[in-house]
């Protein structure tokens, strides 16, 4: 009898384990075709979330962050920047092809902007959607407030807090989550506070956490800058944030 109960319990996890996957979505921006990923609870209405990859497109820490925000009640999309025929090889092309959308930034928040249509289409509730990216994909995050997308709220990963200072400052409506680790030696002071006086002339409501001890891609557990229990508190900052903006 005993055995019979635990052999049903499991079954039951194992059942909702394997339940959960991701599934490609193609969409267009113009003639460029790009290649998503959804979460399995496409359809429903139900608030939404877009991951922004780092600069190899997308990889097993979106993948990961996606099947988690599913568990807790997210439609979850990882957008495809680079699009089809374009996903970087190896660390020399990532840096060319990200660096061209940190400079052609209008170029970056139309990409953005096309997974956003398209988390809709998924089932996302409209005015119940924010934007999470990590490295490149946090730059992405910070370029979708600052392009004023319809998003409730953008958290930015260990992302590039730069921007070229010949671009005014305006208004940022969305709420600002950044999570900066310590010891990231490609943030310059200059650029933190930059990044602080920008949001404080767009009257915006923002947050910075910042991750002793830790370097630049602390969240990411195939990385030599991985810092477990400081990529742990800062996932856990990003589910308190998206569940009071969200839900």
């Amino acid at each position: 009898m005993i055995r019979s109960i635990l052999l049903t319990a499991f079954l039951m996890t194992s059942g909702t384990i394997f339940s959960q996957k991701l599934s490609s979505v193609s969409y267009q921006d113009g003639p460029q075709k790009l290649n998503g990923m959804v979460t399995s609870n496409v359809g429903k209405k139900l608030p939404g979330v877009l991951i922004l990859p780092a600069w190899k497109g997308i990889d097993d820490e979106a993948k990961n962050s996606a099947l988690e925000l599913e568990k807790q009640g997210y439609i979850a999309f990882i957008a495809d920047i680079y699009g089809e025929g374009n996903i970087p090889a190896d660390n020399t092309s990532a840096a060319k092809a990200s660096g061209y959308y940190k400079q052609n930034y209008e170029a970056y928040q139309k990409r953005i902007s096309a997974a956003l249509d398209q988390l809709k289409k998924s089932g996302a509730i409209p005015d119940k959607i924010a934007v999470i990216g990590y490295c490149f994909g946090g730059t992405g995050a910070l370029e979708a407030a600052r392009g004023n997308l319809p998003v409730a709220g953008v958290v930015s990963i260990h992302g590039s807090l730069a921007k070229d200072q010949t671009r005014k400052n305006g208004p940022l409506s969305a709420k600002i989550l950044i999570e900066n680790p310590a010891d990231d030696k490609s943030v310059t002071q200059q650029d933190y506070d930059n990044l602080i006086k920008e949001m404080n002339e767009g009257n915006a409501d923002w947050q910075i956490i910042t991750y002793a001890h830790s370097r630049h891609t602390f969240t990411d557990p195939k990385s030599q800058d991985y810092n477990e229990v400081m990529a742990k508190r800062a996932w856990n900052h990003t589910l308190m944030f998206l569940k009071e903006i969200l839900k």
